[in-house]
């Protein structure tokens, strides 16, 4: 075959397979994928293309998988509205049934014209129904009108009320909360006082890291949105108390000679994840002994709770403690600190979940395999917990959980499902403005061939696994819905290409699951958003977020109420300056220090252009605020626009002018990361670096029971309170304006509400 005829079919399967063989760059100038990084990416996806048969082998797989005579496990369809079966799917003539959720029933006969789609007509029940078609069956993910929403919350706890108010909450990095008896890192137990405390002050919500499962013989391996498993969770997070009772957590570190040590990491300001993961799992080891010796030999309600939790997890609850024991395992081998940590590199019988040998160890090492279904009890029975004292506290929304962008290639959720996932590549974006090498964050995700043949079920179960204990789920890096950035492994981020994902199908089904849920939905949909993309979240009722730093019309900031409707408000991110750290230029002067500041063109110092940028912008933000009232307005009156001096501005940041200013916005909710209610300077996490920054690692002055105690923290929520009445105040305000114009033409009346109730 020649070159250039190579060239042309190794487009064409790429094509056809989702990969975009150009894309624009941030300059919008259009780049080529080279043909080598096609050829690794279309080999990940399980397309081999390193001959001519095996290309036309590839292309016929891919024709035979998107026949219009095939029917997929799964079509996804909108609420109401008719769906459509793939082109000559279906025979004229041939019979169907729909076995709807509710028990009822619906039968039919198809009649479309020979080359026409077979439509089913419009069904009125969101769910997941069954179509039988002859002898064929297949399912039907009805989505509702949209996800339930930030008023459908607040107006489920407040009956018979009109209309929800402007509602806030707190984000809390979960690591980083202290309480007394926490052994150093952020417990569930110090999530529910939080949750409570935060309730009480008229907080709504408490959005907070991924809880993910990470790596328990890996402590080292901490960062939240590099877990080893989005189905479970981290048990690093557990209190040893929470189940079984004080005394029992203190006899079990005693057992374990744990109780200096554990007083020693909880006194550290920064986490020693090294050290305190380790030593919370040996007293956890003891507790599990004791419950295995005493409770599950008699056969306690407890041991019936816990024998009831493994059932219900499963086959994928058993696949993860078998992952952790054996995990364990081979790092502690001879060559572990050579092929341990990787399962691809694990002897070949296993690396498959479902081989012998595998089985062989579970039997062998049963006892470490519970050990880690009970860890997972835990962790669970904490973080529902933790939700049940939110909304008991009167939060309507209660936890908002985090569900990352992929999971770690070498952790148990691809060992568990490879077939599910994308091998040997990682997630991350191509070279930017501020990231010339682009960027390769070490994360495998789902791969979309794999979404569409298995009926999404591994999307689906990521989904419930995410709304399991949570009123609301944040999805990080939503742009990936669409498409992502995919780096062949060991190449260079730049050498990467965009993949595109069933789209319409993925926003589907996280309405119907939040609707399922009764919780809310917000997408991380910052950087560089494709056009329509927010329009279309925003009609399924999918939130956005909108950060203070971003909702800017040149250097100016946007007045509170216009921003936009359709997005949570905040001051800031955990990959974003605090309020206190921005006003300093501290994240331009970390940025240096890790070697991520450019060289000009010019021979400026690049350093001084950027904070000769934030003075500039420090003045833009002061006079935003003395504009909205949140700042003084006796400071140089007669200087000009966005031209204060710095000597004209506090030495100190105005965070709860800036906390002021958020909460007063349109947003329907606006959400306080606890960095800025304590006017912190450091960000949880600088993005580009590894440990020069104490990324994940850093905890709360405060213990989460005196927060609302502290003088300075609760001015601030105070200010965030009456902020968002007034926000509230001026909604209502338009509504009744709104009204009456409405009221003045003939003929004109508020439309119904639609829509189903779950």
């Amino acid at each position: 075959m020649s070159t250039a005829r190579r060239t042309e079919t190794l487009e064409s399967l790429a094509t056809q397979a989702g990969f975009e063989v150009e894309w624009a760059d941030a300059h919008d100038e259009m780049r080529r994928v080279p043909n080598s990084t096609l050829a690794a990416l279309l080999e990940c996806a399980g397309l081999p293309c390193g001959s001519a048969a095996q290309l036309r082998q590839s292309a016929a797989a891919l024709n035979a998988e998107q026949s219009a005579r095939r029917l997929p496990p799964l079509i996804t369809a909108e609420f109401d509205r008719v769906i459509a079966l793939p082109v000559s799917a279906v025979r004229a003539g041939s019979h169907y049934r729909i076995d709807l959720e509710s028990g009822e029933h619906i039968e039919g006969r198809f009649t479309a014209p020979k080359g026409a789609s077979a439509l089913l007509t419009p069904l009125s029940e969101p769910g997941y129904h069954t179509l039988t078609i002859n002898d064929r069956q297949l399912t039907l993910a009805v989505a509702p009108p949209h996800c339930h929403t930030v008023a459908d919350a607040w107006l489920a706890m407040h009956a018979g009320r009109a209309s929800a108010p402007a509602l806030w909450g707190v984000a809390a990095q979960l690591y980083g909360l202290r309480r007394k008896g926490d052994g150093g890192i952020g417990d569930y137990t110090a999530l529910a006082t939080l949750a409570v405390h935060s309730a009480k002050h008229g907080a709504q919500a408490l959005a907070i890291s991924p809880t993910h499962a990470m790596f328990s013989a890996l402590p080292d391996h901490f960062s939240p949105y590099a877990p080893s498993s989005r189905l479970w969770l981290n048990v690093a997070h557990i209190d040893p108390a929470a189940m079984f009772g004080a005394q029992a957590a203190r006899e079990a570190s005693a057992a374990v000679d744990a109780d200096a040590a554990w007083n020693e990491l909880e006194a550290l300001p920064l986490i020693d994840w090294k050290h305190a993961v380790p030593l919370k799992l040996q007293v956890l080891r003891a507790l599990f002994e004791r419950f295995d010796k005493e409770e599950r030999a008699s056969g306690s309600p407890r041991a019936a709770a816990f024998d009831a939790f493994c059932a219900q997890g499963g086959e994928s609850l058993e696949d993860h403690a078998r992952f952790e024991a054996l995990h364990a395992v081979m790092l502690n081998s001879p060559d572990g600190a050579r092929h341990g940590h990787d399962w691809r590199t694990w002897p070949v019988g296993l690396r498959d979940p479902r081989s012998a040998d595998v089985a062989a160890f579970a039997a062998e090492h049963r006892h470490e395999v519970d050990f880690h279904r009970f860890l997972q009890w835990l962790a669970a029975d904490g973080l529902t917990r933790a939700q049940q004292d939110a909304r008991e506290a009167g939060m309507s929304v209660g936890l908002i959980a985090d569900l990352a962008v992929g999971c770690d290639g070498a952790g148990s959720h691809a060992w568990s499902q490879p077939q599910d996932m994308l091998p040997r590549v990682s997630v991350g974006a191509p070279p930017d403005l501020f990231n010339q090498a682009g960027q390769s964050w070490g994360l495998t995700t789902f791969s979309p061939r794999a979404l569409r043949n298995n009926g999404f079920r591994a999307f689906i179960a990521m989904l419930r696994a995410a709304f399991a204990h949570a009123g609301g789920v944040r999805i990080d890096h939503i742009l990936g819905l669409r498409r992502l950035w995919l780096v062949p492994e060991g190449e260079s981020a730049k050498h990467g290409a965009y993949l595109r994902y069933p789209f319409e199908d993925l926003l589907r089904l996280i309405a119907l699951e939040s609707w399922r849920h009764r919780a809310i939905v917000i997408g991380e949909d910052l950087g560089t958003v494709p056009p329509g993309l927010r329009e279309r979240l925003a009609s399924h009722a999918l939130y956005g977020i909108r950060v203070l730093w971003f909702e800017r019309e040149g250097r100016a900031f946007l007045a509170p109420r216009s921003w936009d409707t359709r997005g949570m408000a905040t001051t800031s991110t955990h990959d974003l300056p605090t309020v206190a750290g921005w006003w300093r230029g501290l994240d331009i002067d970390w940025r240096n220090r890790i070697g991520q500041t450019l060289p000009r063109k010019d021979g400026r110092d690049p350093v001084e252009v950027e904070h000769a940028g934030r003075a500039a912008d420090r003045a833009a933000l002061w006079q935003a605020l003395q504009q909205s009232g949140y700042a003084p307005r006796d400071a140089a009156k007669a200087v000009p626009d966005s031209a204060l001096p710095d000597s004209t501005l506090p030495d100190s940041a105005p965070v709860e002018g800036a906390l002021g200013y958020v909460a007063s916005s349109a947003s329907p909710l606006m959400m306080c990361p606890l960095e800025d209610l304590l006017a912190l300077a450091n960000q949880p996490n600088l993005p580009g670096s590894i440990d020069e920054h104490p990324n994940w690692r850093q905890r709360l002055p405060l213990a989460v029971d005196v927060l609302y105690a502290d003088p300075a923290f609760a001015a601030r929520v105070e200010t965030v309170v009456r902020a968002r009445e007034a926000a509230t105040a001026t909604a209502a305000a338009a509504a009744t304006a709104n009204a009456a114009d409405d009221s003045s033409e003939p003929g004109v009346q508020a439309a119904p509400p639609t829509g189903p109730t779950p």
